[in-house]
């Protein structure tokens, strides 16, 4: 293709862009467009054939969904313990409104997707300098999650930026095509656990490049199968000799007649010197089933998830459902909690706060809420053994305190172990209370 030709396909395909369907959005017709512009420059556009196939797709969903559901808290560690410290301007930015157009469920399921799919997750924060009388503060003005594959991760080793050593982030927009260079104070990185260097992470998918293609290979042929009407392939053998066309002509009369649902079962009338031999084993000879299964547990056991979570319950029982949650937990979404949890309070706590001891802290108890019986019982025995206030279990129920449950109680049978006996008249010594 001469330079020519390419000019004016490139016009094409963005003129071809600008011309869709007033109704479609702004979105949809720079992606066609853009899409096409990197074909034509010979550049790989994003590919999606690993995220298509469904156990990493669950995989991913199962990840992300996991960082989304559960509320991030605001607390501070005082002589008497841990509590809820009054929100900030940052906290609101987290647990209400990142930007005006997501929720923070929506901020932290994007940056988990982004960070299992790439290997890293990226949050910008933007902060704006409000001066004062003596200086000033830098304010924090909204969240942006940013999309990891548009995101490049510089060491400024010999101080180009003014800071020797210190990490930067350049982001250029996929929307307007602006670049950008954040310092790393602005940016909230998450990893996966596998990176070699502690800088970058590298997504599973590296590893399961094989495992993953030949799922979907896999489900193109099931989908190939469904689509022929579960047909095999044929050789068709005939007497005499027939030209090219005459042959193409034969070959596409019965393969019209024995593809497709429609023509499943169909009985097909073969003449006198014609034989149809079918070629392909079945699906049960070669294992098919087994192979996909096989496969799937080896990309759920990359991410670190159990069988029963992408739907496999050949070895669990609904009575151990409950149990593989709380495994799911300690072994796989804690890790990832912990290094949120550390890279929120390393990139949002102003010194006064760290100073001061506050720490952002995810809510992992949504993913073990039990049965309302469990819960009820639970609650009852921490109210009554003084480890909860009555309000505290009224948080729980989403129920409004009550002035009179802000008090631990307990049963008045309770004693101090060492006045245990005291109430019999026996001393700490052994004797009778008043005697020698």
């Amino acid at each position: 293709m001469n330079l020519q030709e390419r000019l004016k396909n490139a016009y094409k395909a963005l003129r071809g862009a600008e011309l869709k369907d007033s109704a479609e959005t702004e979105v949809t017709t720079y992606g066609d467009g853009a899409e096409k512009l990197l074909e034509w420059l010979g550049i790989d556009s994003k590919n999606t054939k690993a995220i298509n196939e469904v156990t990493y797709y669950t995989c991913l969903k199962l990840l992300a969904e996991t960082i989304g559901k559960m509320p991030i808290k605001y607390y501070q560690r005082t002589e008497a313990g841990r509590i809820r410290a009054q929100p900030t301007a940052m906290t609101r930015l987290m647990s209400v409104r990142p930007n005006p157009y997501m929720t923070p469920t929506t901020m932290w399921t994007t940056t988990e997707m982004n960070c299992q799919h790439y290997g890293n997750g990226y949050i910008w924060i933007r902060r704006a300098f409000v001066p004062s009388t003596y200086g000033g503060e830098y304010k924090p003005l909204d969240m942006w999650p940013m999309q990891s594959n548009c995101v490049t991760v510089y060491m400024d080793d010999v101080g180009v930026f003014g800071d020797e050593g210190k990490l930067y982030y350049a982001y250029v927009d996929p929307k307007t095509g602006k670049s950008y260079m954040f310092p790393s104070e602005d940016v909230i990185h998450v990893r996966t656990w596998y990176s070699l260097d502690g800088i970058t992470g590298q997504p599973v998918r590296k590893i399961l490049k094989d495992t993953i293609e030949g799922m979907s290979a896999g489900q193109d042929v099931m989908n190939s199968q469904y689509k022929h009407g579960l047909s095999a392939a044929m050789a068709m053998q005939y007497l005499g000799d027939l030209s090219d066309g005459k042959r193409s002509q034969l070959a596409k009369k019965f393969a019209d007649a024995l593809s497709g649902p429609k023509n499943a079962g169909r009985v097909v009338p073969v003449p006198i010197g014609l034989t149809l031999t079918p070629l392909n084993i079945s699906m049960a000879d070669a294992q098919f089933a087994e192979l996909r299964k096989a496969s799937a547990l080896q990309i759920a056991a990359a991410f670190g998830i159990k069988p029963n979570m992408i739907n496999n319950y050949d070895k669990s029982s609904y009575a151990s459902s409950e149990q593989q949650a709380l495994d799911f937990l300690v072994n796989t979404a804690l890790i990832r909690i912990k290094q949120y949890e550390e890279e929120i309070d390393a990139k949002t706590l102003e010194p006064w706060e760290a100073a001061e001891n506050y720490f952002y802290k995810f809510n992992e108890k949504v993913i073990l809420r039990a049965d309302s019986k469990t819960q009820m019982e639970t609650l009852k025995d921490g109210v009554n053994n003084g480890i909860y206030k009555p309000n505290d279990a009224r948080d729980y129920l989403d129920l409004p305190w009550d002035p009179a449950g802000d008090k631990l109680i307990v049963n008045g049978n309770y004693i101090p172990l060492e006045m245990v006996g005291q109430q019999y008249g026996i001393s700490q010594e052994g004797g009778q209370n008043g005697t020698d």
